[in-house]
């Protein structure tokens, strides 16, 4: 008897600590869960091209994880990537390639997709192709009237109207080194503008004008040309076939301890959820 009772004693004592364990862990469970989801604001700017896509991200994530918010600042690739070096934001946006000198600053960049860069018209222009070195002649003054490019302006005349964005414009400065332009050889009378919007609607309610923009910001407002016969499709881009195009990229302070909120939402942009949504207008890296 006196054996059968110190067995039960001793199952009592293993199932009461067995007990304890158990709810230490689902304890420390639980608070690691609350650690994971604390309240975080992920502040975000830099280029107005990347901007719309960044935009689809935060109402897709901000609905999936109601404690995160995204506050989104469509200032320029150059201020993106001079906020993350400076703490600005956590992270920057980009449409163009860090110079040596940036990552020399300690950035480190991700990249999320491609993007072409389409030549846009008026749609009452009758102008439906281009070849690079007229684009370029445009551009640097070289060509000044519709007419000067002979059959390809379908009989259109006068002068030609140059649109192009504010220097540090990421979308500008990829033009300008795919066409192997620098600032000081685009034609002095350009009509220059911050944003892909103030270009898209410029070109919009000009007959004679000729801007470019995000390839994933075409609507039916403006029509975007062929360049080299080619048309600017998200599939002649994946192909090479049509040339002009960039990257866009999230860049934050390495060195620098990320919120691990803002780590999550670096690796989502990435997942098959974050490509998905680039799908929609742009291309994801895994097809590039």
């Amino acid at each position: 008897m006196k054996n059968f009772k110190n067995r039960l004693l001793f199952l009592f004592l293993f199932i009461a600590l067995c007990y304890v364990v158990t709810d230490f862990a689902f304890a420390t469970g639980n608070n690691e869960k609350k650690a994971n989801t604390q309240a975080h604001t992920i502040s975000v700017g830099g280029s107005t091209s990347v901007t719309p896509l960044m935009e689809l991200f935060q109402a897709e994530y901000e609905k999936a994880n109601s404690n995160i918010k995204i506050t989104i600042s469509s200032t320029g690739s150059g201020d993106g990537i001079k906020g993350a070096t400076a703490g600005t934001y956590e992270i920057g946006m980009s449409s163009r390639e860090l110079t040596p000198n940036e990552i020399g600053t300690g950035l480190k960049p991700i990249v999320i997709a491609i993007d072409g860069i389409a030549v846009i018209l008026n749609n009452k222009s009758p102008i439906s192709n281009l070849n690079m070195n007229q684009v370029m002649e445009i551009y640097t003054g070289k060509i000044t009237h519709w007419e000067q490019l002979g059959l390809v302006a379908k009989g259109k005349t006068g002068g030609i109207a140059v649109v192009s964005r504010e220097s540090g414009s990421g979308t500008r400065s990829a033009f300008q080194e795919l066409l192997k332009l620098s600032d000081s050889d685009i034609v002095p009378n350009a009509i220059i503008f911050d944003g892909t919007g103030a270009v898209k609607s410029t070109v919009a309610g000009n007959v004679d004008a000729i801007g470019y923009i995000s390839l994933g910001s075409v609507d039916n407002s403006i029509k975007a040309i062929s360049i080299n016969g080619v048309n600017p499709s998200n599939y002649n881009v994946i192909n090479g076939s049509y040339k002009i195009s960039r990257p866009f990229i999230l860049v934050f302070k390495s060195g620098v301890p990320l919120n691990p909120a803002t780590k999550e939402f670096l690796a989502w942009t990435l997942s098959d959820a974050g490509q998905n949504i680039v799908n929609k207008n742009w291309i994801s890296v895994g097809k590039f």
